[in-house]
């Protein structure tokens, strides 16, 4: 039985890489308090163990999914790498580039002090950054060479080994140097630098402040007294009367009929308006002692939540106490801002700016909403259907662009198709943030893109490799894990200083650049835990945009520098 199993492994490679996903994607999802060996270490330790079995895999697979990924990488985070290179996220952008030279150069000089081969500095580096994308480009590189085959296989199997030994430490390590020691080695009391932070850009101490009144709200119905204070005011001036609230006169009853309000309709004693906002809020517009009024039919009010893509040149870059002055966002409620490739939930401030690629959800009346949509982008909506010519398209047209070589007298210089793919991504992502009538790509087929396309990479990578890889980590186990460990913890140390003493971050965001810039997303999150907040989440956005194209271009970069 075993023998039928093994030969048709064999002869069927493709059962094997499914196999290696299936075990790597259970396995990867087992995580303790955050952290775990994660989908793609987990897809690589099955992919070797299964090819012991000295399972044959040939064809254009491998390179095909790693495309697809390498485009998904840069189509998710093109608007931020745009922006951070072009906009008011310079610094950001400049002090990633600065922590993927340090990551580089770590890499490099730890490889050459322990005489590691061109294969095991390239997962080396992979490995302890948690970059394995770069092992795409390092193994282009490395074909490039023009080695004889034998040479190029050892190097190749080398590879995922030292990947394999240091990821595990590059992932639990980074969040323990930037979350737990991150603060001590600072001097900085991390909750407390959120809360100064909030303070210092709008937000109140108290609950329903500016920055946190706009998603917690509620319709109530209240009757107008004689002398209210809002009795022959229009709903736009009565509004004006809590400044720094966001409250808005929805509806109005008057001789039993029901009147939709616009900013200019004058409120009557009498009238019995329905109010949105906070409720303590609601009561000191109408009057301390107005009469709050059961009013179902009044307050059945025709609303919708909308998820809004971003993409208009008036919101790129406004706060959102220059939007919410607009007349078209009178009545919306703002509830949730999600930004980058990776989702971040950015924090609901006055000074929060709004950035193209942003997905904003609002909710409100639906004429409200309407309009507030049209002024922001356009509906996010939600559909599985991609574009697939223009996916194929702009796939086809990086990777022919990366494939052109350049010549500096006899050195070849050249993106590779891998490059290429990478670099189309970047350029149509941020491209369809500005003009958002093509190239739509849900987001489950950008993960599937993303996910499944490098662990198929990665599980052919494994596979091939299997026979050498228990050779080799007899070898180099300790080693390599010793020098992963030191490549791992330099670049962070250095970040956190240069971020705070160089670049001069706020403190409630400078860990969160550090993240970012190393593509880190569980220390993004321990950090969050402990700050007790998500502004550090402030800083991830840009810096990771830029890390993540620098660090998967880095491996190509390495094996240059190495030979």
């Amino acid at each position: 039985m075993f023998d039928w199993f093994v030969q048709t492994l064999r002869s069927y490679p493709e059962i094997a890489i499914f196999l290696s996903l299936a075990f790597g994607y259970y396995f990867g999802s087992f995580t303790y308090k955050g952290l775990g060996l994660g989908a793609v270490t987990a897809t690589l330790i099955a992919a070797v163990i299964i090819g012991q079995l000295d399972i044959k895999i040939t064809g254009p697979l491998k390179p095909t999914f790693f495309l697809m990924f390498l485009f998904a990488i840069g189509y998710g985070v093109g608007p931020q790498f745009v922006r951070g290179i072009a906009k008011d996220g310079l610094p950001q952008a400049l002090f990633a580039a600065v922590v993927c030279v340090f990551c580089l150069f770590s890499a490099y000089l730890g490889a050459r002090v322990a005489g590691y081969d061109v294969g095991s500095a390239a997962g080396l580096y992979a490995g302890s950054q948690t970059i394995s994308a770069s092992m795409g480009l390092a193994t282009d590189a490395i074909n490039r060479l023009g080695l004889p085959p034998e040479e190029s296989k050892k190097l190749f199997d080398a590879m995922p080994v030292a990947y394999a030994v240091t990821y595990l430490f590059g992932t639990i390590g980074s969040a323990i140097v930037l979350a737990l020691l991150g603060p001590t080695l600072l001097g900085i009391d991390l909750e407390a630098a959120c809360k100064r932070y909030e303070e210092e850009h709008g937000a109140k101490k108290q609950l329903g402040g500016p920055g946190t009144a706009w998603h917690q709200f509620e319709l109530r119905a209240f009757r107008v007294r004689e002398d209210g204070p809002v009795v022959g005011k229009s709903a736009q001036d009565a509004e004006m009367l809590l400044p720094g609230n966001r409250v808005f006169v929805q509806r109005i009853r008057r001789d039993n009929k029901i009147i939709d309000a616009t900013g200019e309709t004058v409120i009557q004693a009498g009238d019995i308006v329905a109010l949105a906002g906070r409720r303590d809020i609601l009561v000191g517009l109408v009057g301390a002692g107005a009469q709050e009024v059961d009013d179902r039919e009044l307050l059945a009010v025709p609303a919708e939540g909308v998820d809004v893509y971003v993409t208009s040149a008036f919101a790129n870059g406004k706060t959102l106490e220059v939007i919410a002055k607009s007349p078209e966002t009178r009545g919306v409620f703002l509830r949730k801002i999600t930004r980058g490739a990776v989702a971040v939930d950015i924090p609901i401030l006055p000074d929060t700016q709004l950035q193209r690629g942003d997905i904003v959800t609002i909710v409100g009346r639906s004429q409200d909403v309407a309009a507030a949509t049209k002024l922001l982008g356009v509906p996010d909506k939600v559909t599985d259907v991609a574009d697939v010519a223009f996916l194929g398209a702009a796939i086809a047209i990086g990777a022919l662009v990366g494939a052109i070589v350049y010549k500096v007298g006899s050195v070849p210089l050249t993106l590779s198709t891998s490059g290429g793919a990478l670099i189309s991504g970047l350029f149509f992502g941020w491209l369809r943030s500005v003009r958002p009538t093509f190239g739509r790509i849900p987001s489950s087929t950008v993960w599937f893109m993303n996910s499944v396309g490098l662990n198929i990479f990665i599980a052919v990578v494994g596979i091939s490799s299997g026979p050498g890889f228990v050779a080799g980590l007899k070898q180099l186990g300790f080693s390599l894990f010793f020098w992963g460990m030191i490549v791992t913890t330099v670049p962070l140390i250095l970040a956190m200083y240069v971020g705070k003493y160089v670049f001069r971050f706020h403190d409630a965001i400078v860990l969160g650049c550090c993240s970012g810039a190393r593509t880190t997303t569980a220390s993004l999150g321990m950090i969050n835990d402990r700050a007790k907040s998500q502004i550090p989440g402030l800083g991830y956005t840009v810096t990771y945009a830029v890390g993540n194209t620098l660090l998967t271009i880095w491996g190509m970069v390495l094996v240059m520098l190495m030979t």
